[in-house]
């Protein structure tokens, strides 16, 4: 509001109404010359809607905390004492205490209440925070174009004639599927129509999605070792036989999924930044991954994890873009771009499916708020999603190299990078023999929030720490590589020779 009055040269804010101050000398300015009367009273409009909303905004919620008295002539003021009726029970409506009652039977949890009871140490733990040293899976939220944001939304949420406020929302808003398809298609060489896109409340119900609808309890999975602790959760719960792969810095190897199990029902895989070691899964395995899927009639739920994130060489295309039989369910979520609490995520399906998966989700129920999808909509549309990721890509590598150059000189006795490519996280090897648990546990202490690899895995592999960095600005992650530094030199960590 101070800037359009400001434009006038008016230090006051030019309004009308008798509970919101006028400018007096709003009219001499303008007959003087000082100011044209139309701008005025355009400007004295627009902050009178500001002032309006604002003031109805804070009336509002005062109006829950404190009663009001009012007065003829006074106008309406918060209640100086306050009401017997709020400092007495009302007695005639008072619910009656309930009594402990003895347990009759035995009440238990079904086999797949069991199941998924069962995965609770493998769906991850999300710490409550911002910027602590090395956590990983955040994106920064500082760089996040708020206003914007807030504007979008505010766009989407103060017209309750539109369908917003209904049950139309289905499998996602049009405008929001119509958006992810462009996009997927433009950035990924993703290939789908507006209709195959799934709209989730997050990457995490979409793995649980697919789960649900994919496999039979003790169906074979091969799953990335190591890899994400979420998807273990996911298809664990749905009755999954997790059959451990092995990766290395070309990414999961195909080959020995085949020797552990020839047959799988479905395969997770993140080609574009294998989590956690950072590889991209090479256009050979790719290849090899979709002719062998296709053999035996195996699902690949392909989950794009930090794609839009790849600071050298060009990235791979999509193994959706390269399926030719409808093997692949494509997934992507907006919480590592954007901010987490966003909670959309989507999966792009064959045709086939999408009746299945929409008839899923309407049952679950478990669909994002549809002025969230519309903002999202918009800001995707518009350019501005383009744009933030790009210059959240150049602050990310400035980021990475920080933490890179840590650990080539004064991690180095202890840690080496492992190759990658992207992302907003790496992992370092520790030499062979480290107790990275431990270590990782004393750095935990200490207030350096790195995680062990021995976490994500399910069979023995090489020793190393996990580490983030986009959430946390640069001259705080020197701080804290050279602490943690100090905690491996404390602990007596084993060095490389």
């Amino acid at each position: 509001a101070a800037a359009l009055v400001s434009e006038n040269k008016c230090q006051c804010f030019p309004a009308s109404g008798d509970s919101i101050p006028t400018c007096e000398n709003t009219e001499d300015h303008v007959s003087m010359g000082l100011i044209a009367a139309r701008k005025t009273r355009t400007v004295i409009e627009n902050v009178e809607k500001i002032i309006a909303i604002e003031f109805l905004t804070a009336f509002q919620a005062l109006h829950f905390r404190k009663p009001f008295h009012k007065e003829l002539g006074a106008g309406t003021q918060v209640a100086a004492v306050l009401p017997d009726s709020l400092l007495q029970l009302d007695r005639q409506s008072k619910a009656p205490r309930r009594q402990p009652q003895a347990a009759v039977g035995t009440r238990a949890l079904s086999a797949r209440g069991h199941a998924l009871s069962a995965t609770r140490r493998l769906v991850p733990a999300y710490t409550r925070g911002q910027g602590r040293a090395f956590q990983h899976g955040l994106p920064t939220i500082d760089c996040f174009p708020a206003m914007l944001w807030s504007r979008l939304l505010a766009r989407h949420s103060r017209d309750t004639r539109s369908n917003l406020f209904g049950y139309e929302v289905g499998i996602g808003l049009p405008a929001l599927r119509d958006a992810i398809a462009a996009y997927a298609g433009a950035a990924r060489g993703v290939v789908c129509t507006a209709e195959q896109v799934i709209v989730t409340v997050g990457a995490q119900a979409a793995l649980d999605l697919a789960a649900r609808m994919l496999l039979d309890p003790g169906d074979p999975v091969w799953v990335e070792d190591p890899g994400y602790l979420g998807a273990r959760g996911a298809l664990s719960g749905a009755g999954a036989e997790l059959v451990p792969v092995p990766v290395d810095e070309e990414g999961l190897d195909v080959e020995a999924g085949i020797e552990r199990h020839a047959a799988p029902r479905l395969v997770y895989v993140t080609p574009s930044h294998q989590f956690p070691l950072g590889a991209t899964l090479s256009l050979q395995r790719r290849l090899a991954l979709l002719d062998h899927a296709g053999r035996c009639g195996a699902w690949i739920v392909e989950d794009d994890y930090d794609s839009e994130y790849r600071y050298q060489g060009r990235p791979i295309p999509s193994l959706q873009g390269l399926d030719r039989t409808g093997t692949v369910i494509y997934m992507g979520t907006f919480a590592k771009t954007l901010f987490p609490a966003l909670k959309i995520g989507y999966l792009i399906v064959p045709e086939h499916l999408v009746d299945a998966f929409a008839t899923a989700i309407r049952i679950s129920g478990h669909v994002p708020p549809a002025a969230m999808q519309a903002a999202l909509a918009d800001f995707i549309g518009e350019g501005h999603y383009g744009g933030h990721v790009r210059r959240m890509r150049a602050l990310y590598a400035e980021r990475r190299a920080v933490v890179l150059d840590a650990i080539g000189n004064e991690l180095s006795p202890w840690l080496k990078a492992a190759p990658g490519e992207g992302g907003l996280q790496l992992s370092a090897f520790l030499p062979e023999g480290a107790d990275d648990r431990r270590l990782a546990a004393a750095a935990m202490e200490a207030g350096i929030h790195v995680s062990p690899l021995a976490l994500y895995r399910l069979e023995q592999g090489r020793p190393g720490l996990y580490m983030g960095y986009a959430s946390v600005p640069e001259a705080d992650l020197k701080r804290a590589a050279a602490k943690l530094a100090d905690i491996l030199k404390g602990a007596a960590a084993p060095r490389y020779s």
